[in-house]
């Protein structure tokens, strides 16, 4: 393992690479191309955006996959911030960065120079260098939060007053962007960035991919994963055919593409495929894994690293599948295994109910009254939910036109004040509040005093997994 300097760099194995800054801080990537600048705000990957092609965020932990990436993209950027926002960094222990590669080994670690008054601080870049990808160690600070440092690459972060006509524009910024009031009866949806709508999918035709098949009956895998989970006090999986169907189409398309990834070439990611097979999920999973050879070792390799283990264990999870494509050498087998829980009306109104649980206790904690649920409010949160899944876009603002205001007063509300909060990617209700509760933006609405009511949305399926809408009135 290499201990870097300021300016030092590495060279990276093939493949994938995790980026760990344990400690209490958040992490964050902006992935640009040669110019130095992101192409849209999807290319920011943060606790609120946790994925993108290529790079995905778990905890503390940022898997970059170099050959995933978005078509142009030559760099990804590491930063961290404090959990706690607005704390400088000088208040906190010193983040250091831990590199690791696919199978766990460590390749490099970097202590950069304690930081002072900066709030935010550009640890590392993997880079592209000719046909290879290396690691540079940087060590650069900023006073002004994720807002300034999303500005430097291109971010859009809007500080905009109210607008004309007494309706308060959508803020798009990074956690750290000041949150923007509107005028009496309205109030700024949160402070995130915000990707402008994305064409339909598939967005471009491919060659049929090479088959794939799933595994057998007989290969042992139900049998290795539920012996597992058994150990972890959860419940059996057993296994589903859609989700077979949707593992297969993966696994061909990510051997069509020589690389592993969310998305395959086809543009589409494997939980829109999940959702085309037939299976509406509340709960979902993934494993993408190229080398393993056999059923035995690929179930192996998932249960020797903890993030894969609790994956594998996880008590959400009802159904499963696996299937492989490609084959003939060592790296060459592609592998998606696939976890779910069905989508049922039951578990939907028990996860809402967990996400306004979760609000109130914050709530609670700040001396405010607790929220009502409002069955208003909800069906227009779901209905955001579900239409940011179904057309394909993550914005406060719908292809319409449609604001929050908008789509409450059309679900027949008639609460005065109403704010928004949308999030993407995050895997249980405890996630998205704690998310949420950790952007000053969404943070200023869940704590706004005069809110007595509440909403929640939630779909599975689109590029990010899950969209979660959450809705205030008064």
């Amino acid at each position: 393992m290499s201990d870097l300097v300021p300016g030092g760099n590495l060279p990276l194995p093939g493949g994938a690479v995790t980026v760990r800054v344990p400690g209490p801080f958040d992490v964050s990537a902006l992935i640009t191309d040669d110019g130095g600048k992101v192409r849209d705000d999807a290319d920011f990957v943060f606790y609120n955006q946790p994925a993108a092609p290529g790079a995905r965020l778990s905890g503390d932990t940022l898997t970059v996959d170099p050959p995933s990436l978005r078509p142009g993209a030559t760099r990804v950027t590491v930063a961290v911030s404090a959990a706690e926002p607005g704390t400088p960094l000088s208040a906190l222990p010193a983040p250091v960065l831990r590199v690791a590669d696919a199978g766990g080994r460590p390749l490099a670690r970097f202590a950069p120079p304690r930081p002072r008054q900066e709030t935010v601080l550009l640890l590392a870049e993997v880079y592209r260098r000719g046909t290879g990808w290396k690691l540079r160690a940087l060590g650069q600070g900023y006073a002004d939060g994720l807002a300034g440092l999303a500005r430097d690459f291109g971010v859009d972060v809007e500080d905009d007053g109210a607008a004309a006509g007494g309706t308060a524009p959508a803020v798009a910024g990074p956690p750290g962007a000041p949150g923007v009031p509107g005028p009496p009866g309205t109030v700024a949806a949160p402070a995130r960035p915000v990707p402008p709508p994305r064409p339909a999918v598939p967005p471009r035709p491919v060659a049929p991919p090479p088959p794939a098949s799933p595994a057998p009956a007989g290969d042992g895998f139900f049998e290795l994963v539920n012996s597992a989970r058994a150990a972890a006090g959860s419940p059996p999986v057993t296994h589903d055919a859609r989700l077979a169907d949707a593992a297969r189409e993966h696994a061909a398309m990510m051997a069509r593409g020589g690389s592993l990834g969310v998305e395959g070439v086809d543009g589409v990611s494997v939980y829109q495929r999940v959702v085309a097979a037939g299976y509406p999920y509340l709960a979902v999973g993934e494993h993408l894994v190229s080398g393993p050879l056999t059923v035995s070792a690929f179930v192996d390799h998932c249960l020797r690293h903890d993030t894969a283990r609790r994956t594998v264990c996880d008590p959400a999870f009802t159904h499963a599948a696996l299937a492989g494509a490609g084959g003939g050498g060592f790296g060459d087998t592609y592998w998606t295994a696939l976890w779910a829980g069905p989508l049922t009306a039951e578990g939907l109104d028990r996860t809402a109910a967990e996400v306004v649980d979760l609000t109130n206790r914050e709530r609670a904690r700040a001396g405010l009254p607790l929220l009502s649920r409002d069955p208003l409010l909800t069906t227009a949160a779901q209905a955001h939910s579900a239409d940011m899944v179904a057309r394909d876009f993550y914005s406060h603002t719908a292809p319409d036109g449609s604001r929050p205001w908008d789509r409450a007063a059309a679900a027949g509300s008639t609460r005065r004040t109403i704010g928004e909060n949308i999030a993407c990617g995050q895997r249980s209700a405890a996630e998205v509040v704690q998310g949420w509760m950790n952007s000053p933006g969404h943070r200023a609405n869940i704590l706004k005093a005069d809110f007595t009511h509440i909403g929640v949305g939630f779909a599975g399926g689109g590029r990010a997994g899950t969209y979660w809408t959450q809705l205030l009135g008064a």
